[in-house]
């Protein structure tokens, strides 16, 4: 398939489409086993996760409850859970433009823009809320690489002005979702950074103690696949674009999202940013099996194309990002760098760590750059100060990791090291720079 149709190519022409399309139902039948994975798939879809239903309702019961991005997938649903434990008031702060996704009875909806700190405040000033759960987000990473202004006013300074709306209303704590992309500690493209650079300013408000925050880590939330909506719709009358054959995701349900959520926000520590994740995902999935699924499902005759990778997606992960001491004890969205700060809760599903960034006054005139590219509406001057917060970000974080951590992640990356791209090269070098003299060397220490 490779050879009929070499990837980066945006048109196909008849013969070549012929070709893939009688290609794709061969491969169809030499995979039987595709039509198991897209039925694993769709039932990730109905899991949940055990939640400590006495415990959250004496937390959220008689509570002022605000949820930006309430009308959203994840939003709507966790809407519907806290509804359950009785809260005295529940708001939904969004810019109304999801749709599709129940309301709950008895729960308000506001339209605001994150990105309008005015119109926020005054929302927050008038519902003064006791809690606040924050995730009104832009999600594509493929739009974000082309909407760049957008992504990073939303995910970034959106998130800023949350924040000082939270504060300024007197609310006693905030829960941000955050995404699994983040556990990359550097990472060019636009989505992953501009949700890195939104847990420091969490994390920030954390240290600053006005607010005692949480944050709770998704992966690829089945509810509102993106990749799924796209493969019906190629069904539907196209060509199914894979970046690769080999590429396998973990995937979690809406309603596990907001119960993740419920249990971060629940052990939530006055003046830390702790982060949790799910700690069993399950096998992660098959994507081009899943692909090859929905296929003989729906019965369709498109093609399938290994387009290549498109902006927004990373084809290969940075080397040292996960180390073989922890990966498959911890959750997987938990990179080296973390998991050595890992603290499984006890009783409960889901691995907290605490997210942790060296103070200091390079990251806040980094994101006064930020804020000025984007006043100044040039995309590519937007892109540019999230990438130069984005390695201040790398330092600060990497100065908070035990040296036995990153001599291991040195090492791991070492035998790699001819074939790093120049970013990779720059971690590996931060990496170690932070942990001394030893991260030169190739051996693996035991972590500390």
């Amino acid at each position: 398939m490779r050879e009929a149709a070499p990837p980066g190519q945006q048109r196909l022409d008849d013969r070549v489409l012929g070709e893939l399309r009688s290609l794709t139902q061969t491969l169809i039948a030499a995979r039987p086993d595709a039509g198991d994975e897209y039925t694993r798939f769709l039932a990730l879809g109905r899991r949940g996760i055990a939640v400590p239903e006495a415990e959250l309702a004496g937390w959220l019961g008689g509570a002022t409850v605000l949820v930006t991005g309430g009308t959203g997938c994840i939003g709507s649903t966790l809407m519907a859970q806290i509804a359950r434990l009785r809260p005295a008031r529940l708001v939904s702060v969004s810019r109304g433009v999801t749709s599709g996704w129940p309301r709950v009875a008895g729960a308000q909806y506001v339209h605001a823009d994150i990105r309008d700190r005015p119109s926020l405040a005054a929302v927050f000033g008038a519902v003064r809320p006791d809690v606040v759960f924050h995730l009104a987000a832009q999600r594509d990473p493929g739009l974000a690489e082309r909407e760049v202004h957008r992504t990073v006013t939303t995910n970034v300074l959106g998130t800023r002005h949350v924040i000082a709306a939270a504060e300024e209303a007197g609310a006693s704590q905030l829960v941000f979702a955050s995404t699994g992309k983040a556990l990359r500690p550097y990472s060019r493209e636009v989505y992953t950074a501009s949700k890195r650079a939104a847990e420091w300013l969490v994390a920030e408000a954390a240290r600053r103690g006005e607010l005692t925050c949480a944050a709770g880590r998704f992966t690829h939330v089945i509810d509102n696949s993106i990749i799924y909506q796209r493969l019906l719709g190629w069904c539907g009358g196209g060509v199914i674009r894979l970046h690769a054959a080999d590429i396998l995701f973990y995937a979690q349900s809406a309603l596990e999202s907001a119960q993740l959520l419920l249990h971060a926000g629940l052990s939530a520590r006055p003046e830390e940013l702790w982060a949790h994740a799910i700690t069993d995902l399950g096998w992660p999935v098959s994507l081009l099996d899943l692909a090859l699924g929905v296929v003989a499902r729906t019965g369709s005759e498109a093609p399938v194309y290994f387009s290549g990778y498109d902006p927004g997606y990373e084809s290969k992960p940075f080397p040292g990002l996960y180390d073989p001491l922890t990966a498959g004890e911890v959750s997987p969205l938990l990179s080296a760098f973390e998991a050595v700060h890992v603290q499984q809760v006890a009783g409960r599903v889901t691995d907290a760590f605490p997210v942790l960034f060296a103070p200091g006054e390079q990251p806040a005139t980094s994101l006064l750059a930020v804020q000025d590219a984007c006043a100044a509406g040039d995309a590519a001057a937007v892109r540019a100060a999230l990438d130069a917060l984005s390695w201040w970000l790398l330092d600060a974080t990497l100065q908070r990791v035990p040296r036995g951590a990153l001599n291991r992640v040195a090492a791991l990356t070492a035998r790699f090291e001819d074939e790093l791209s120049p970013a990779y090269r720059r971690i590996l070098a931060a990496v170690r720079q932070y942990g001394g003299a030893d991260c030169v060397r190739d051996q693996l220490p035991q972590s500390e």
